[in-house]
């Protein structure tokens, strides 16, 4: 396909006449024309497009479009339909009242295409730049972030619902692509047992029967997998994207042991599977992952929005993060610091909540990117702190040159020692010699164990500063007026959650589900602009009618 970068867009005459009579005032999808010029352009997309070959679907009504669709929570055929139908989108589009629009499919088609060339993001830094030019964004000020759980579009199933289910996928795929090779390999009998899909209903109920159900379903899913490795199996066999599928669950859930008897499959405990951050749990969607959140327990994804918060200007989303459920908020920090200053967008302020905030993060975001990164920190969880009456690790003088501590007491650390927690945590381990600890009359305050010393677990000399001055910061008032801001993010998650299903991607795989969630952002960015622009004020906080009566006599 080729593209005419040179076509121009007006509103036929007979369109806008019609629209106008429908709107005197305009609606906010005419706005996108009139007050924003349409946001993008044809040659937006040059370079998405080959320069021969048949004439394609103008790809800055196709992003239009697909911004409208997101905007308003449409599925591919209601935009479709829209494009056809509705008089405000034929006018945003510059289409004749005649045009019949497009198939429903060339909207997937484009997605595909900005995800083949890693333009993904160009519609929401098309807004971006959009405000940019209006003098509504730029670097500096005030920015927030949080995340939210996102469902994946697979159902979630117990480990013996994954394996009969993954199975089957693979059975599917090959009956697809090499139906005589596979029927040559297979019995009735596995038609049988995998025709319907994997579900608690139709499993063995005993412990007994459930093991050996998934036994048998192990080493069918074995001999699978050698016959299609075998010398004469066809290539489409060997290369079929189902059966690298096949063999992953099956590593992670079965182990072949080797004895007197020969080779046997065995059905691995729950404590011998991997962790829910590589776990597969489901072959249809094998980029989703389990986890949980308080009460919240999902399968699929998460999404860490960040957005502009100053007084003055519209609220922008300015990044957008999609990772697995598994991974933690302050995985991503860095990641958004990143992305931010390579959008020329980074603020001086960043507020997060506590998931997003530790001592490292602190000291990276004002060193590497000039931000004040703001959130509650992590308490000290050793009794002494909790109990307030105890010696707690802030509690003891901390020499970095000399690389010694002193106790309340004024007794010198024994040893000094680096170390890692957890494996990837710097820290240091500090140590105080044992008669010094026996002796000592403060001992029930520091420490509960009868001969062992006092220990304490500090950060390196930069974290531990940060961590510190953190922590005297979060007893001010400035500090809680500051952090008070953050809140207003929740509401963006809101909105986008009303609006374009945010909590719930309807497409298999990080690709296109992050693809989706930059959509929602570049959609909600217009909606917000366009209120700008119109003079809307920003919404306040809601009370209850109760509430404003006192607030008002106050």
């Amino acid at each position: 396909m080729s593209l005419d970068v040179k076509r121009t867009y007006v509103v036929p005459d007979q369109t806008a006449q019609v629209a106008r009579a429908i709107f005197p005032n305009g609606n906010p999808v005419m706005r996108l024309y009139d007050d924003l010029y349409r946001v993008v352009a044809d040659r937006d997309f040059a370079d998405l497009f080959p320069a021969r070959g048949r004439p394609a679907e103008a790809p800055a009504r196709l992003a239009l479009a697909t911004l409208l669709q997101f905007m308003e929570g449409l599925t591919d055929r209601q935009a479709a339909d829209a494009v056809r139908t509705r008089i405000d989108w034929k006018y945003l589009l510059c289409l004749e009242l005649t045009d019949v629009g497009f198939d429903h499919t060339v909207l997937s088609e484009f997605r595909t295409r900005l995800l083949a060339h890693g333009a993904e993001s160009r519609l929401l830094d098309a807004t971006l730049k959009l405000a940019r030019e209006r003098g509504l964004l730029k670097g500096g000020g005030r920015q927030r972030s949080d995340s939210t759980h996102v469902l994946g579009a697979m159902r979630t199933m117990s480990r013996l619902e994954v394996v009969g289910e993954t199975l089957r996928y693979a059975l599917n795929a090959l009956a697809t692509v090499a139906p005589d090779w596979l029927r040559a390999c297979t019995t009735p009998t596995w038609a049988e047992r995998y025709e319907l899909r994997a579900s608690e209903f139709r499993l063995p109920k005993s412990q007994t029967g459930r093991r050996a159900w998934a036994v048998q379903t192990g080493v069918d899913g074995f001999t699978l997998l050698a016959l299609a490795t075998a010398d004469g199996a066809p290539p489409v066999v060997r290369d079929a994207a189902a059966l690298e599928t096949l063999r992953r669950v099956w590593v992670q859930n079965f182990l072949v042991e080797h004895g007197p008897e020969g080779a046997r499959v065995e059905w691995r405990t729950n404590d011998q599977v991997p962790p829910s951050g590589r776990y597969i749990g489901s072959p249809y969607d094998v980029e989703a992952r389990y986890a949980s959140k308080g009460a919240t327990v999902w399968s699929g994804y998460k999404v860490h929005l960040t957005e502009t918060c100053d007084e003055g200007t519209p609220n922008l989303i300015t990044n957008v993060e999609t990772t697995t459920a598994a991974v933690s908020d302050d995985a991503t920090t860095s990641t958004i610091h990143a992305a931010l200053a390579a959008r020329g967008l980074l603020p001086k302020t960043h507020i997060a909540d506590t998931g997003f905030v530790n001592a490292a993060l602190f000291v990276d975001a004002q060193e590497r990117y000039g931000v004040d990164l703001i959130g509650p920190t992590r308490g000290d969880r050793q009794w002494q702190a909790r109990a307030g009456a105890g010696f707690a690790a802030r509690d003891f003088a901390i020499d970095f040159v000399q690389q010694r501590a002193t106790c309340p007491a004024g007794k010198r650390s024994q040893s000094w020692t680096p170390a890692l927690a957890r494996g990837t945590t710097p820290v240091i381990k500090i140590k105080f010699a044992p008669s010094d600890c026996r002796a000592c009359p403060l001992r029930p305050q520091c420490t509960r164990a009868s001969t062992a010393r006092r220990a304490i677990t500090i950060r390196p000399e930069a974290q531990h500063e940060a961590l510190r001055v953190g922590r005297a910061r979060e007893q001010t008032a400035d500090f809680a007026a500051e952090y008070a801001r953050r809140a207003g993010v929740e509401g963006t998650i809101a909105q986008g959650v009303r609006s374009s299903r945010l909590r719930r991607t309807p497409y298999f795989g990080h690709a296109k589900t992050h693809l989706a969630h930059l959509m929602t952002a570049a959609a909600m960015n217009l909606a917000r602009l366009l209120r700008w622009l119109a003079d809307e004020p920003k919404a306040r906080t809601r009370h209850s009618a109760f509430a404003r009566l006192h607030q008002l006599a106050a």
